[in-house]
């Protein structure tokens, strides 16, 4: 069974808005065993949208199309679903209670002008839209079977999981071919660094198919495969895993795609310590990072951006001697921050970072890239001095912040083994 995709509106049409819902449904899609063939977009015209509809109908097994169901004259996907269906227009009664619960349930008064959308294509069939105004629908034009979902990206997700692929899977039934992608987070190799030492994957594991993904500032290694089996996919894949990791050593920082801060989390709690945080050139990053993360308060205890120099000495504790000595970009200032940090709040580990993002401030030892990172426990503090090159200001706060973290993993990850 082969899919297409298509998003409709002039916002994604002309780029003011990213299509994040295409990319959703074919990751569902692909999970499900069903090849995506194509995405296609297009804005809101009447005629184009009936062409593109056509032509999916002739080549397709199966299209998601996103947008347009909404009560605004500018919203015609249900019209033009019936011109290219060659039907009428209908009033749909589950179209409407669906519309009317939404209002219901907000104590809201539905408008006249949401009436409009309980039309439907005859003979299609209502999807109940649970969090939202618009009802999809779906019918199927010639060969293809096609589901039309809100554009709103929750609505459209909850729908897709709740209406959609559970019709698909029925569809399927014993035929369903399993799909899966495991993504494996590295940081601290080139992308060709990364390539080189996964050399001879291909022969190991013919029937997986191995990508790379530039994520920056760290590689994502992917695994996909697929099979009429999912236990076997699942063991396949995890052999697989371990090759990897194997093969990239410690660069590795999760085996299933979980960002760097959701992976200190987790080492956090497991071990029921605490972090702070003091940064001058990250300017709260590392911070923004930890607190992305739900629960972060079970282990997250302070963050000071210490920027200026009066700052490290008067709120930190730095000495005035080793800024004079060294300056705010160092080994040893750096260590003093991460020990200044942890004595404010008590924490278990104090992380600190200090350095030069650019595009100024660069000195002759000291280059723009430069990154100092000071770390703190109850065992001692260290130091170190990292460097990094060609990076924009943005780009070198983002690495230093993933170096920051990485340093603090490293350390966690031995003091569990």
């Amino acid at each position: 069974m082969i899919a297409e995709i298509l998003a409709t509106g002039e916002e994604i049409r002309s780029g003011a808005l990213i299509d994040s819902n295409s990319s959703h449904i074919a990751q569902k899609l692909e999970e499900a065993g069903i090849r995506v063939v194509r995405h296609t977009c297009v804005g809101d015209d009447l005629n184009a949208l009936v062409s593109i509809l056509n032509e999916i109908a002739k080549r397709s097994d199966l299209a998601v199309v996103t947008g347009g169901l909404g009560p605004t004259a500018d919203d015609m996907t249900a019209e033009a679903v019936a011109k290219a269906a060659v039907v009428n227009l209908v009033f749909d009664p589950l179209a409407l209670k669906s519309v009317e619960a939404f209002f219901a349930a907000r104590n809201r008064k539905m408008t006249d002008i949401n009436r409009k959308q309980a039309m439907l294509p005859e003979g299609s069939k209502c999807l109940s839209n649970p969090v939202g105004t618009a009802p999809g629908f779906c019918l199927t034009i010639n060969q293809c079977l096609f589901f039309f979902l809100p554009g709103v990206p929750h609505e459209m997700r909850q729908m897709l999981a709740t209406s959609v692929l559970p019709d698909i899977f029925k569809l399927l039934g014993k035929n369903r071919n399993f799909y899966r992608v495991t993504t494996i987070s590295t940081f601290g190799l080139t992308e060709s660094l990364t390539a080189e030492r996964l050399y001879g994957f291909e022969s190991a594991f013919a029937n997986i198919k191995l990508g790379l993904r530039a994520k920056f500032p760290e590689i994502q290694i992917k695994l996909y495969a697929s099979g009429l089996n999912e236990d076997d996919l699942s063991a396949r894949l995890a052999d697989a895993t371990r090759w990897v990791v194997e093969k990239i050593g410690n660069h590795v920082f999760s085996e299933n795609g979980d960002p760097m801060e959701k992976v200190i989390g987790g080492l956090l709690r497991k071990r029921n310590e605490t972090l702070a945080v003091a940064e001058s050139c990250t300017g709260g990053l590392i911070s923004d990072m930890i607190t992305d993360v739900p629960g972060s308060s079970d282990y997250f205890v302070f963050s000071g951006i210490t920027y200026s120099n009066q700052a490290k000495e008067e709120i930190l504790r730095v000495s005035s001697s080793t800024i004079k000595k060294y300056g705010a970009v160092h080994e040893q200032t750096a260590k003093e921050m991460a020990e200044g940090v942890r004595r404010i709040c008590g924490a278990t580990y104090g992380l600190s970072t200090s350095g030069i993002a650019g595009p100024d401030g660069a000195t002759q030892d000291k280059p723009v890239g430069t990154v100092c990172i000071g770390l703190a426990s109850p065992h001692g503090a260290t130091g170190h001095r990292f460097s990094f090159s060609n990076y924009n200001r943005l780009m070198n706060k983002q690495i230093f912040s993933m170096m920051a973290l990485d340093t603090l993993r490293r350390k966690l990850v031995k003091a569990s083994s």
